[in-house]
């Protein structure tokens, strides 16, 4: 068992026993982030005594490790001026999160309590969309005058104060405009003591604008191995920089608000346990399902009056495979979509890819449970094995061929109509494809049953 681990549990048997006199001394020996655990986790009661409790200094960083449920419930117990003081030792954007979930009454108060420099810093990172570049930058970078040497940029940086560790010096012009970066490793050499930075520099820096949408900003990240990425405005000065810590919670985030979706939740159920919460998240996109299920149920009567019982007995595998073959699509285009992996020139070579999937999965499928049919209803069907058979495993065929290509038809028009393809998935798509896969079945059934009639009477 590990010490963190020995320590969680004697915490918890002290809250549990209500030992507070006894939490400091074990508080204050875990990181951050494991207090952020324990006062997640606890009632919102503890919460606000355990948060009381731990050192004075670590609170900001505590504070920013809270989820937002957490937070709120603590923030809510504290005073403006105590707010206030908090905000202004946490880096700029993590202030800017913890005040851009208030009240804008709230915020405002706050923001005049705070020393004029970290409150003029906080109001600029609120100005931007909080999935945006601008909104996850931090504006506490290194930025060094391209007419330096490398000895006075070293001078110059030993002299600022930063909140977060840095590894970069971005090399800008007299109007503050990007030219370049050096890694402080660079600096330190004594054969580039005296040369300008101008010199040194690395030219060709990836950097992203302040209105680039944070899912971008990671697959860049990503693509091009960075820990740091700086954020240009839209005249092309250096306004701040996004570190590998803000990247991999965009990343997270973005997963799991993708997983949510499928589901036609959203991640807010987690913070909240009201049933009528959950019910109101995830209400909407059942109703789709319901009434797809409506749908379903006049196409499946239709089956009945016709008194076509034996092809009702595949209905529900008919719908099962058309709805997961449909899945299957759009998940892998949602996640190529996600990933840049998907090129718009290649949308037809991929939509063909896809209806030539369909197709072979359904031939396959398709000739199973024909077969299939035959000796499962045999001599009792109304209509010949052989009509029986080639009626359900061409309606199969037709379904999955279908549900392929609008599985990935979906997601793509909703990502060109700059729309989250993830809602495309899940509850959508399912019912989209039940009742056309009923339809595809009753309109072969009946087109089938028309032409046998046909070819007898003749």
């Amino acid at each position: 068992m590990s010490d963190i681990t020995r320590i969680k549990e004697r915490i918890n048997f002290c809250i549990q026993g209500e030992l507070w006199e006894q939490l400091p001394r074990f508080l204050n020996e875990l990181h951050p982030a494991d207090i952020a655990e324990i006062i997640n986790h606890a009632s919102i009661g503890d919460q606000n005594t355990l948060f009381d409790l731990i050192d004075q200094d670590i609170k900001p960083d505590v504070l920013a490790e809270l989820d937002h449920q957490a937070e709120a419930d603590v923030l809510e117990e504290l005073t403006d001026v105590q707010i206030s003081h908090l905000v202004e030792e946490m880096p700029p954007d993590l202030a800017a999160d913890l005040l851009g979930d208030l009240e804008d009454d709230q915020r405002e108060e706050i923001l005049e309590l705070m020393q004029d420099q970290e409150s003029e810093e906080v109001r600029e990172l609120l100005k931007y969309d909080e999935e945006t570049a601008g909104g996850i930058m931090t504006s506490d970078f290194v930025a060094v005058s391209a007419d330096m040497t490398a000895a006075q940029a070293i001078a110059h940086i030993g002299s600022l104060e930063l909140e977060e560790p840095v590894y970069f010096a971005y090399v800008v012009s007299t109007t503050g405009h990007l030219q370049g970066y050096i890694q402080l490793w660079e600096l330190l050499k004594t054969t580039h003591l005296q040369q300008p930075l101008s010199t040194l520099a690395v030219k060709d820096t990836i950097s992203v604008q302040t209105d680039t949408d944070q899912e971008e900003v990671a697959r860049t990240a990503s693509k091009y191995d960075l820990s740091s990425l700086p954020v240009l405005d839209l005249n092309g000065i250096l306004v701040g920089r996004i570190t590998v810590d803000d990247i991999i919670d965009v990343i997270e985030e973005e997963a799991s608000e993708d997983i949510f979706k499928l589901a036609g939740s959203s991640d807010s159920e987690l913070e909240y346990s009201s049933p009528l919460h959950a019910c109101k998240a995830r209400l909407p996109w059942l109703m789709i399902t319901l009434f797809a299920g409506f749908v379903s149920s006049l196409i499946l009567k239709q089956f009945i009056d016709h008194h076509i019982i034996a092809l009702s007995f595949f209905v529900p595998i008919i719908m099962a495979m058309g709805g997961n073959t449909g899945i299957q699509s759009s998940t892998l285009i949602i996640r190529g979509l996600a990933v840049g992996s998907i090129d718009e020139r290649g949308l037809s070579k991929l939509l063909l890819r896809e209806l030539a999937a369909g197709a072979l999965m359904g031939i396959m499928c398709g000739t199973i449970i024909g077969i299939w049919s035959v000796f499962m209803v045999g001599a009792n069907s109304e209509i010949p094995a052989i009509y029986l058979a080639f009626t359900v495993g061409t309606s199969l065929f037709a379904a999955m061929t279908f549900a392929a290509v609008f599985g990935a038809f979906a997601p793509l028009v909703l990502n060109r109509l700059k729309a989250d393809p993830a809602v495309a998935s899940g509850p959508f798509v399912t019912a989209s494809n039940d009742i056309l896969a009923l339809l595809i079945y009753y309109g072969v059934t009946v087109g089938l049953i028309l032409l046998r009639t046909q070819l007898l009477g003749a």
